[in-house]
């Protein structure tokens, strides 16, 4: 009657702009994102990849894979947490991000943790 494995990562996400980075008159639109990623399972598991969807306004899609995350591949016990912050720049003004990490646990079984969706957004100042 051991206690059932549960493969579970929560991942929340914080991005913002950075007009010092970004170029509008050229289109280019430079965000940064802060990522934590807690294992809210039961089994100790490591990141191994990463695959991200980043989507500007006009459709045009990006696709990003990667081994780790910052050059890491983080283990994560149960309850411990991992918090990065990375970059991405677009096209337009407003785009999305959404993804998976690709996770393995200590016993060998692979997973995905989703990334839900978010939003690039440059701040509109209204006068």
């Amino acid at each position: 009657m051991g206690q059932e494995k549960r493969y579970e990562v929560a991942v929340s996400t914080l991005p913002q702009y950075l007009p010092e980075q970004s170029d509008e008159a050229g289109g280019r639109y430079v965000f940064a994102y802060t990522i934590t990623i807690r294992n809210t399972g039961s089994v100790t598991a490591q990141l191994v990849s990463r695959h991200w969807i980043i989507t500007d306004s006009q459709g045009l899609v990006q696709e990003v894979r990667g081994l780790g995350v910052v050059g890491a591949q983080p283990l994560l016990q149960p309850g411990e947490r991992f918090q990065y912050t990375s970059g991405a720049s677009i096209a337009t003004p407003v785009g999305t991000m959404r993804g998976a990490y690709q996770m393995v646990a200590e016993d060998g079984t692979r997973f995905e943790a989703p990334i839900p969706e978010f939003t690039l957004s440059v701040p509109r100042v209204l006068h």
